[in-house]
């Protein structure tokens, strides 16, 4: 059959609208994180307090994730994802009161409980793209749209919640944070019947039991998310401290610190838009290459010798990372039956949310005891280790599927596969 256009999905209402939902929570989440990010420091004036709420907007979620993905699964899409974008607003309306009367506990508390809506979400949302798409044999076009959706809010989304943040106020960003999550949950509430994967019977703890033991089964699978969890730990390790080489390794003050974030993110754009003119290449290969380029770049930036240098190897990088964690997400969708997908998803999408913790303690601790560009280079090496080994390991009995395939990869419960070494490398880029 001929292969679908890249456009096709956008041709189906109800895509029209996730994709919307999509780059809105994304834009969403950087609103939030930066007006919080303020809000606590101006409060507290502590690294500590701001490390507390990264800890609440990654980490915690990522424990609750799961659970609340195998309870979402269960109900109507079309009445589940607005109710989590309701929550979500709910949540950034309560932070707004926080405002005034501010409570450290509180905000991450409320951060904790948005991170896991957020990722709630977005699984959720991949899932319900996959029931729409796969039969039709139109995924892998569709989640080159959500990716460049996805991209295209982590490029915008710091730079817009800064003038909001800045022009009026935290109180203000907060409550258009909360607003635009109202309005995405009524677009997708009039959207009609939405598609979704029917799932097995079962209690909450035997359905998330299932979902684990069904990875466990699928050898490739398992592998894989493995590879990328580790290689996550890698990608993250240069994130806390990007500031540092800049302005004292690199000698470029603030305005490179945001040209340097900004070249990461322009990157990521860049990637997000060659995945989707190269569809019709095989997973396995731009996830191979995307991961390399990666590599190769962090190792290109702790040997750059100046700021514009070091910016063009960050661009690069960029454009890797902006392949690199749709490959992730399409190779994790082809290897997993439709009934699994939310349930899959969602442990893909705690990991990426909870290992770049590991990351930031490493890549500090390196920073601290010997010199920032160290911690460059010991990210680049890991991340090209991890990518060849990974290589070796997937790639054992892996015959993927063409692009352009309809059927799910494993619908008779058989893998059949082709070699797939953030994940979302930067996913929260720069956060």
């Amino acid at each position: 059959m001929p292969e679908p256009s890249l456009w096709d999905p956008l041709r189906r209402p109800i895509f029209r609208r996730l994709a919307i939902s999509y780059a809105v929570n994304e834009l969403g989440d950087w609103m939030g994180i930066v007006a919080l990010s303020v809000l606590v420091f101006d409060r507290t004036g502590s690294a500590l307090a701001t490390t507390a709420l990264f800890l609440g907007t990654g980490f915690l979620p990522a424990l609750f994730t799961p659970f609340l993905t195998a309870r979402g699964e269960r109900g109507r899409a079309r009445f589940v994802l607005p109710a989590i974008y309701c929550g979500e607003a709910i949540v950034f309306g309560a932070l707004a009161l926080t405002v005034s009367h501010f409570s450290l506990p509180v905000v991450v508390a409320l951060a904790t409980i948005d991170g896991a809506l957020a990722l709630t979400a977005r699984s959720l949302t991949r899932a319900v793209a996959a029931s729409l798409l796969a039969p039709a044999g139109e995924l892998r076009a569709g989640n080159a749209i959500l990716n460049v959706a996805f991209t295209g809010g982590a490029a915008v989304g710091p730079a817009l919640a800064g003038l909001v943040v800045a022009g009026f106020g935290v109180r203000s960003a907060l409550l258009l944070d909360a607003a635009s999550f109202y309005a995405i949950a009524w677009l997708l509430l009039t959207a009609g019947h939405i598609p979704q994967a029917e799932t097995e019977a079962g209690g909450l703890l035997a359905r998330v039991r299932a979902g684990l033991d069904y990875i466990r089964s699928r050898v490739v699978l398992k592998r894989l998310l493995i590879a990328q969890a580790i290689a996550l730990i890698f990608f993250s390790a240069v994130l806390p401290i990007e500031v540092v080489y800049v302005k004292e390794t690199l000698n470029a003050g603030d305005s490179g610190y945001g040209l340097l974030l900004a070249s990461w993110g322009t990157g990521m754009v860049i990637g997000s838009v060659a995945f989707a003119i190269l569809r019709g290449a095989r997973l396995g290969f731009l996830l191979l290459v995307s991961t390399l380029v990666i590599g190769i770049a962090y190792v290109g930036m702790g040997a750059a010798p100046t700021l514009w240098s070091a910016c063009a190897m960050a661009a690069l990088g960029g454009t890797g990372n902006g392949v690199q964690w749709v490959s992730v997400i399409s190779a994790v969708q082809e290897l997993t039956r439709e009934s699994m997908q939310a349930r899959v998803i969602s442990v893909l999408e705690a990991s990426a949310s909870a290992t770049p913790g590991i990351g930031f303690v490493l890549g500090g601790l390196i920073a601290a005891g010997f010199d920032p560009r160290l911690t460059f280079f010991v990210a680049g090496a890991g991340v090209l280790i991890v990518a060849s080994t990974a290589a070796l390991f997937l790639s054992a009995g892996w015959e993927g599927p063409t692009a352009t395939r309809p059927p799910p990869l494993d619908s008779a419960d058989e893998v059949m596969v082709e070699l797939r070494p953030r994940g979302g490398a930067r996913q929260h880029d720069h956060g």
